[in-house]
């Protein structure tokens, strides 16, 4: 008999691969706008069509998960808890976009560690190069583009399964680098009974196969998911504690899942070779 805990599991698992399933159909909507419109009004209206897809996948997208993922740091929180968090440092997130994955640069026999400076203090993760090198090598490369500078962490999930996930300069959960990446290491020894433990980082995806881009999700509670998503490193105890600080102050919607009432914004991230 599949008890009351094991079916919560379950349908936080399910609830999560449905809210991917829905991104990616979104994604190939706006495509597919953007191709009619195009062949219609030519390439001299291209930046119209930019804006017109924004508004495309506003309304075709999961309306509350999109509402909840472009709430501003500025914004009024629905929660009583105190923001915990600075203000944010100038200056803004750049929409880069490149058309392939990075060439491979870093030494995969070497160390490296990811630092998120963060408005709400430092979350240093140490990454599985030899396991992930294609994750390690892509993260490497945007950091130093300064990709993911200023850009703010767009949803706090704090039932079934406990994440917060970053990544994304649109802040919406739409975004990313223009290219996609393998999935690497989903058979890490530290993945037991489908399940994520705290001090995880982790790829998003589409919910299909290597589909990862720049969007990944740190773990601040052992979270049942399925392995399906990369796991290329691992959060160290000042993190931690930064990680459940933020969980602490809860997400804007009272649901579970939403957009964090803290203030989190990575002012910069840094790869370092040890």
């Amino acid at each position: 008999m599949v008890s009351q805990e094991q079916r919560r599991r379950q349908l936080a698992r399910e609830k999560f691969l449905r809210q991917q399933q829905r991104r990616t159909e979104a994604r190939r909507k706006a495509r597919l706008r953007n191709s009619v419109i195009a062949s219609v009004l030519g390439v001299v209206v291209i930046g119209s069509v930019a804006l017109y897809t924004t508004g495309v996948l506003k309304d075709d997208g999961d309306k509350k998960e999109n509402a909840s993922a472009q709430v501003t740091p500025s914004a009024s929180p629905t929660s009583k808890a105190p923001d915990p968090c600075a203000k944010p440092a100038a200056g803004s997130a750049e929409k880069l976009s490149w058309k392939k994955e990075p060439a491979m640069t870093i030494d995969t026999s070497a160390k490296y560690t990811l630092k998120l400076a963060t408005t709400c203090g430092d979350i240093g993760i140490a990454l599985k190069t030899s396991a992930a090198p294609h994750t390690v090598n892509s993260f490497d490369f945007l950091a130093g583009k300064g990709y993911f500078d200023h850009t703010k962490c767009h949803r706090l999930t704090t039932q079934g399964i406990y994440v917060l996930q970053c990544g994304d300069p649109q802040g919406t959960g739409m975004g990313g680098p223009g290219y996609t990446l393998p999935d690497e290491n989903l058979k890490d020894k530290s993945l037991k009974n489908n399940t994520y433990p705290a001090g995880t980082v982790a790829m998003a995806n589409t919910g299909q196969k290597h589909t990862g881009g720049s969007q990944f999700f740190l773990v601040y509670k052992d979270s049942p998911l399925p392995p399906s998503y990369t796991p290329f490193g691992t959060i160290d105890a000042a993190g931690m504690k930064v990680l459940n600080k933020i969980a602490a102050a809860g997400e804007n919607t009272g649901a579970g899942d939403g957009a964090p009432n803290a203030t989190v914004v990575i002012n910069k991230a840094t790869v370092t070779k040890s």
